[in-house]
């Protein structure tokens, strides 16, 4: 019997968010990638200030500024988060 495999719900690919301050520029998410499919539940463990917290964020399109999300995608059904406005996002 052959196994059909199903879409991945949310996609993040190369994920970097980056705060831009008089000091320079520091990536709190640098290069993340993952993936989910229905029903699967991800877990993020890391220290105090290793970026969990700001991953979530960007994935939800609430990094503050000067933070912004400077390279990669994420995938929702296959619409590019990045690319929706704000009255989409919150309709999600």
């Amino acid at each position: 019997m052959e196994q059909i495999m199903e879409p991945a719900l949310l996609e993040v690919n190369h994920l970097k968010t980056a705060f831009t301050t008089k000091e320079g520029t520091f990536f709190a998410v640098n290069d993340v990638s993952l993936s989910l499919k229905k029903g699967e539940i991800l877990g993020l463990v890391g220290e105090s200030g290793s970026g969990k917290s700001v991953t979530g964020f960007s994935l939800m399109q609430l990094i503050d500024k000067p933070g912004k999300i400077v390279e990669g995608e994420i995938l929702f059904k296959g619409q590019d988060l990045r690319n929706i406005s704000e009255k989409e996002m919150r309709h999600l």
